[in-house]
């Protein structure tokens, strides 16, 4: 009896410390967070639920291990904080192919368009959602964009769940920047939920897997059975882990990330040269300089032409650049084959080209001519209406500037009257000034073109807050934006004679370090979007420290555009119809109706009348 009684207490004595304590403090995310006793108990309660079964809880540690290894890399060169890795254990389980009842798919739970504005391709051929490599960077950059608007990884985290709109909505407004929160019974379940989850994980996921994932990028058409056959692995074994490939096929619109699984040290496999390898930066004093005619200037950014044989490591190395933002900007990845003597950028792409169309030779890709013009892949795409399975043919000219008229092959949408970037982000945050040399500012503006520019910056601003409330993950709140788009775009595009601003009470704000406009709104219970109109703010550049911004709404913009002789406008080569209209202040309507356009299409050298008021 006595030695079952010892038996007993042994068993529960293990029992209780195989389970880990919810602590009163810890670190998240550079945070450190105190958990108040009532949030403890709920914590506590699904600690024990994560680990009350051995065996479940160690399969979804071996698969941690296989793959955070891949996660963490992609979270260091995104530049967010290692510890949302465990988010994916929340969402997922790690399962690549798990779906939600509100149809969220993958390892990280997008929604289809979610997804596709992200990055991804998801149709009937591939479904990057359950690539972990291209999800996990995808919910790296989506996190980033929800902290842009709070600058507090918590409140980013809650964001990913219930959208950045609706966050904004229940959230405080004080806690920007902040470095100490509380935890309390109030706190929005999802993040307890996460907590859980670091808590009951953080320690057993330490070391390596059983099974190692190792990387192998895939430039071209391929099958896996043939990547199976090269790297002498099982092909079943080979399409579990790369179930985003659906028919097994990889096609070559741009670079996969194909996942090699492999068991203990497997000597015998040989993977191909383009395999990701671990290659050291050669000393500072070893690297040589770049001369005068290894350098150019792409659409006004500086580029480095690449040696033969040389890595990316050793171009960013030469040129004095991170590796994390040469990759980026070169849409490439540590283990990128360069070509030699092609030219590799400095810089973020441009949104538009210098020229405005390219004629597509053969063998040409769609990356190729984002290099040779230094513009973002994503805006090609949008201006030629390419989708993710459209490939470049020889002789196509492609539209490097503005968007291709729908009725160059698809007909043509006579409701199209105006042409707004979504796909620029909004830097909601205060940040410090940059010491690297900026582009000249631009000219003054007249006061009908600061009048477009407000609906420009207010549609793509409303639609990035609009949109992240969309992207939540199993989310059904919608925000709405405090200015709506279509009345934006009735008055300025279609009735901007009759534009009426109603002047308020002069009221400025300093913008302070860290503080968000989201912040600042709230302060002066004023819309977030109605800071946006009223200080004509750069969707790009988003507010600084120091910066100066009107609380109140501006005078009207007067007579200035009642009286003006008529003038005539020679198109250049970055020319919209938008950019025109704006220039001199009317809609596009009046520009078409007074030179018999039928069309948006325009030609470089046109000459367009301007008609007076």
């Amino acid at each position: 009896m006595r030695l079952f009684f010892v038996l007993f207490l042994a068993t529960v004595y293990c029992a209780q410390a195989q389970t880990r304590q919810v602590p009163h403090k810890m670190q998240f995310a550079g945070m450190t967070l105190t958990i108040r006793d009532d949030a403890r108990r709920e914590i506590q309660k699904d600690v024990n639920a994560l680990t009350q079964s051995p065996r479940h809880h160690n399969i979804k540690v071996e698969r941690a291990k296989t793959y955070f290894p891949i996660i963490e890399k992609v979270f260091q060169e995104e530049r967010v904080p290692d510890d949302f890795k465990y988010l994916v254990l929340q969402e997922s389980a790690l399962i690549a192919d798990a779906v939600s009842v509100s149809n969220a798919v993958g390892f990280w739970q997008f929604k289809d368009f979610t997804a596709v504005e992200m990055g991804l391709r998801v149709d009937k051929e591939i479904d990057e959602r359950l690539n972990i490599v291209s999800s996990s960077r995808a919910a790296a950059r989506y996190i980033k964009k929800n902290n842009f608007y709070f600058n507090n990884w918590i409140f980013a985290l809650q964001a990913y769940q219930m959208g950045a709109g609706g966050a904004m909505r229940s959230l405080p407004k004080d806690m920007s920047g902040a470095r100490h929160m509380e935890i309390t019974s109030a706190t929005y379940w999802y993040v307890k939920k996460f907590l859980a989850h670091k808590i009951a994980f953080e320690e057993d996921v330490k070391g390596e897997g059983n099974v190692k994932a190792i990387p192998y990028e895939n430039r071209s058409k391929k099958l896996l059975t043939d990547i199976a056959r090269e790297v002498s692995v099982n092909e079943d074994e080979l399409k579990s882990y790369n179930k985003w490939a659906k028919s097994g096929r990889i096609p070559d619109d741009r670079v996969y990330t194909v996942i090699i699984p492999v068991v203990g040290e497997a000597p015998d496999v040989k993977l191909p040269a383009t395999t990701v390898a671990s290659v050291e930066v050669p000393p500072a004093h070893e690297t040589p300089k770049p001369t005068a005619a290894e350098k150019t200037k792409i659409n006004g950014l500086k580029a480095i032409k690449a040696h033969a044989g040389e890595t990316p490591v050793a171009l960013a190395s030469r040129a004095g650049v991170k590796l994390s933002d040469f990759l980026a900007w070169n849409d490439i990845t540590r283990s990128t084959s360069l070509q030699a003597d092609q030219y590799y950028l400095l810089g973020k792409k441009r949104t538009r080209g210098a020229q405005a169309f390219h004629n597509v030779s053969p063998g040409e890709t769609l990356w190729d001519v984002s290099q040779e013009y230094g513009v973002k892949m994503k805006n090609l795409k949008r201006y030629n209406r390419m989708s993710s399975g459209d490939e470049l043919r020889p002789g196509t000219t492609l539209w490097l500037a503005s968007k291709k008229p729908k009725g160059s092959g698809k007909g043509i949408d006579t409701d199209e009257v105006i042409e707004v970037d979504k796909t620029s982000s909004f830097a909601w945050s205060a940040t410090t000034l940059s010491s690297e040399p900026t582009s000249p500012p631009a000219p003054t503006e007249t006061p009908a073109e600061k009048v477009a520019d407000v609906a420009a910056a207010a549609q793509s601003a409303s639609e990035i807050v609009k949109d992240s409330t969309q992207n939540s993950v199993d989310s059904t709140q919608t925000l709405q934006p405090e200015v709506t788009v279509s009345s934006l775009s009735d008055s300025i595009v279609q009735k901007s004679e009759s534009i009426v601003v109603v002047p308020g009470k002069t009221k400025e704000h300093i913008v302070q370090p860290k503080e968000t406009l989201y912040g600042i709104a709230q302060n002066y219970n004023v819309g977030v979007m109605d800071l946006v109109r009223w200080n004509d703010l750069d969707i790009q550049d988003g507010i600084r420290p120091g910066q100066i911004l009107k609380l109140s709404e501006s005078q009207p913009v007067g007579e200035e555009l009642a009286s003006r002789s008529p003038i005539e406008h020679e198109v250049k080569n970055t020319d919209t119809l938008y950019s025109i209209a704006r220039k001199y202040g009317v809609t596009i309507k009046e520009l078409m109706e007074w030179n018999n356009k039928k069309d948006f299409s325009l030609a470089i050298g046109e000459k367009l009348k301007i008609q007076g008021k």
